[in-house]
């Protein structure tokens, strides 16, 4: 019994309980830091986009003063905003994430349906085989897929940023670790009643999915939004780039407009980070679901 109370004769804490506290004090300093570490590119980008080109390498003296500094130059957003047809960018990535979130759902929850609800021949054998492609890398694939768009005709489109995005092995793989979860009995009833395999899908099993789809919506929609490689690797024209493309417009071959390229990324990232906010909760979700054994 004297092991357990709080503290010692002398009125002091007992020695398992300043390990205790001690520990706890170290992992709130870490997170801390941790925490500092991460924030202060941020910080430096939002403040380098209200500078003047000329002010963005001089050293402040103090934080004061180089808050005081870049609050007189809040014109480079609306510089970043018309040097370049940024509302053009703005209009390709919504569109185009839009598109493919909502292909990608919509094919992965029919896959996983098929893959965690139906019994066919050869399903779990090509439901590893299509599981199998998450191991390719991105870069094998590329090439072989432009040329397929060079061939459609599909270069410099719409079409090449979002039929090639609306296929995903990742979310077919989570919507039917958590389809395989739901209770069989309500398809039972539903049979019943005479419903066929896609009235199931649509009435009772997608009602029933709201937290795995739209964890995989918010995914979807955030990779999208920062995708580089393919958009710049298929769109020829200006009116054709995603913001993440449309950055480098304020590189040139012998300057960089740093302050407009710090303001043009705060203005990309700040839809993300009211995203992120309203919807973080299904970041933890989505570790739930990945880790549901069917």
């Amino acid at each position: 019994m004297e092991l357990n109370k709080p503290l010692d004769k002398t009125g002091r804490r007992t020695a398992p309980q300043r390990k205790k506290k001690i520990l706890q004090i170290s992992a709130y300093f870490i997170l801390i830091i941790g925490a500092v570490s991460m924030i202060m590119p941020f910080l430096w980008m939002l403040t380098t986009s209200l500078k003047t080109l000329n002010a963005i390498f001089v050293q402040p003296k103090d934080w004061i003063q180089m808050f005081v500094q870049t609050m007189l130059v809040w014109q480079n957003y609306l510089e970043a905003w018309t040097k370049v047809p940024f509302g053009q960018f703005y209009l390709n990535s919504i569109i185009v994430g839009l598109a493919v979130t909502i292909g990608q759902v919509f094919t992965s929850s029919l896959a996983a349906y098929a893959f965690a609800r139906l019994t066919f021949p050869g399903r779990d054998k090509l439901f590893f085989a299509y599981l199998a492609t998450i191991m390719i890398p991105g870069s094998v694939t590329m090439i072989p897929v432009y040329v397929l768009m060079r061939i459609f005709g599909w270069v410099d489109t719409y079409k090449a940023l979002i039929v090639p995005a609306i296929f995903s092995a990742y979310g077919t793989f989570m919507l039917r670790q958590f389809f395989m979860t739901l209770p069989k009995d309500l398809e039972d009833a539903a049979k019943i009643d005479g419903c066929g395999f896609f009235r199931i899908y649509t009435t009772i099993i997608l009602p029933l999915s709201k937290p795995a789809l739209a964890t995989l919506t918010v995914f979807t929609f955030l990779g999208n939004w920062g995708s580089f490689m393919w958009p710049l690797l298929v769109t020829n024209t200006m009116s054709m780039r995603t913001l993440p493309i449309g950055l480098d417009s304020f590189k040139t071959q012998y300057s960089t407009d740093w302050h407009l390229l710090m303001a043009g990324s705060v203005m990309v990232m700040l839809p993300i980070v009211v995203i992120f906010i309203l919807t973080q909760r299904y970041f933890v979700e989505s570790i739930k679901l990945t880790g549901v054994k069917g």
